[in-house]
């Protein structure tokens, strides 16, 4: 189910999801430790946002994109240009919960998120290729 979240609404569901955690990853995914952190940070540096989530939020047209670029590439960086931080905050929780992916960093406008994917293409996916 597609969440859509107009710039209106993210101040009313701020309360409500700014309570999980934004580190949120989908049960069968462990969280890495602070090693592991440093490294997906060191190989997302020089990496593009290949999605841009903008004033018409969660649309079910980004959601799909966004899985398509986790299935494909694994780690990703989205931009979240919508209004200030506690709303980018709301939306980038609401990305991960939605996507089961992790939120690796976060830098301004900039997420950085993981899904691992068993039966990604080793030429597309920035985790195989940054080995």
């Amino acid at each position: 189910m597609a969440l859509h979240l107009p710039l209106g609404e993210f101040t009313a569901l701020s309360r409500i999801t700014l309570t999980s955690s934004p580190y949120m990853s989908s049960p069968n995914t462990s969280t890495p430790g602070s090693k592991e952190l440093r490294q997906l940070r060191a190989q997302a540096h020089s990496l593009r946002p290949v999605v841009t989530v903008a004033g018409k939020g969660l649309a079910p047209s980004v959601l799909e994109e966004l899985e398509r670029a986790l299935n494909d590439h694994e780690l990703i960086k989205v931009k979240v240009a919508v209004g200030d931080r506690d709303q980018r905050e709301v939306v980038i929780t609401a990305l991960c919960n939605q996507t089961g992916a992790l939120l690796v960093q976060r830098i301004g406008n900039i997420a950085t998120l993981l899904r691992h994917n068993p039966e990604a293409d080793p030429r597309k996916s920035n985790l195989h290729r940054g080995r």
